[in-house]
């Protein structure tokens, strides 16, 4: 809004001038989620208190019996501050916007229903596996299908270190993206189990995807750097600005001991953005390496479950998800999760090195 209004005034005025540029409509896009969470946070936290959206911990895991009645459902306030931020900052014409809040919000109200059914309705079980499965499938092949229909688009595919090697998967590229959509959601959902443990690296890889974003979308940069020019999707930078301002304005009441979880609104919603960011970059088998702790912690899951059925009982981990195993091998919650930042720290920017490894 503000950019639409400001920026033809733009030639007369010429304080006005900064309107044009992504880079600081980016960064006030995450000035302003991150104040918008700060403000709001507090009322947020008292409104989930007083309807008793309150976690429910198991008793078969980690002692967090403390964490017991913790409010969740704070992803609301994440989801809040990312559209506030983005309907100002950003060029509101721009088609790859609207379709990034597609699909932010729709896996969004995926786990906004979840945690409906679970917390408020009081159904230990929420959503069934098939339904949530089903209408993850369904979000993001509507983002996809509408992606791809972009002529600026390309189904062309980028393979990290290779310069020369893009094959086009045609219309075989929508079930690929969708696995890529589907599995970064339900990869931060089973991430979400410490006081922000999953924000901090989604912060990290929010803030790198910004780069591989605006690169892709800025002609010379694109042909310097040797990847896909896709004309328009760098006005994406600014949802990317102001997804990593509302992870800060969470962290402030999510970071140890936290007072507020985000719930599968928040976990759901972050993943399944995270996905099409990826997509939309065309850096989708990077996501690998930008998002590996939501990696190293599916495979967790994936091979505690694959061993245990092979072996008739027997586990690899103490427990899965890998967090849930270091914290049985006494080390302390804050000592794991500032562990595992550091590490999507690393990871990251590996991934942004392979800018130049080509």
């Amino acid at each position: 809004m503000i950019y639409n209004l400001l920026v033809p005034l733009s030639t007369d005025v010429g304080v006005l001038n900064v309107f044009r540029y992504i880079t600081f409509r980016s960064v006030w896009a995450l000035l302003t989620a991150l104040i918008i969470s700060i403000l709001f946070g507090p009322a947020m936290i008292r409104w989930l208190t007083r309807i008793k959206c309150g976690q429910y911990i198991r008793e078969d895991g980690p002692r967090h019996q403390a964490k017991q009645g913790t409010p969740t459902m704070g992803g609301i306030m994440i989801l809040f501050s990312v559209g506030i931020s983005t309907l100002l900052w950003a060029d509101l014409t721009n088609v790859y916007v609207w379709l990034t809040l597609l699909a932010f919000t729709g896996f969004s109200a995926i786990g906004f229903a979840d945690d409906y059914i679970k917390v408020v309705k009081r159904r230990n079980k929420g959503l069934s596996a098939k339904a949530k499965f089903t209408l993850q499938c369904l979000v993001a092949a509507t983002a996809i299908a509408l992606l791809i229909s972009e002529p600026a688009y390309s189904t062309r595919l980028s393979v990290p270190f290779f310069k020369n090697f893009n094959p086009d998967l045609g219309w075989f590229y929508l079930p690929f993206a969708l696995v890529v959509m589907v599995g970064a959601s339900n990869a931060v959902n089973l991430t979400d189990g410490l006081d922000g443990l999953a924000i901090g690296p989604m912060v990290v890889a929010m803030a790198c995807f910004a780069i591989f974003i605006y690169v892709s979308g800025h002609a010379t940069m694109a042909e310097y750097l040797q990847v896909q020019n896709i004309q328009g999707i760098g006005e994406v930078t600014v949802f990317c600005g102001a997804m990593v301002g509302a992870g800060l304005g969470f962290l402030w009441f999510n970071a140890h001991p936290a007072q507020v979880f985000m719930g599968d609104v928040g976990s759901l919603g972050l993943g399944g953005a995270l996905g099409f960011v990826a997509v939309l970059a065309k850096q989708e088998l990077l996501l690998a390496i930008v998002g590996g702790v939501f990696v190293f912690e599916t495979l967790s899951v994936i091979l505690q479950v694959g061993y245990f059925k092979l072996t008739g009982g027997k586990r690899i981990f103490k427990m899965a998800p890998l967090h849930h195993h270091f914290e049985l091998k006494g080390i302390p919650e804050s000592k794991i999760i500032v562990r595992f930042w550091i590490l999507s720290i690393l990871m990251a920017l590996m991934a942004l090195s392979t800018l130049k490894l080509r």
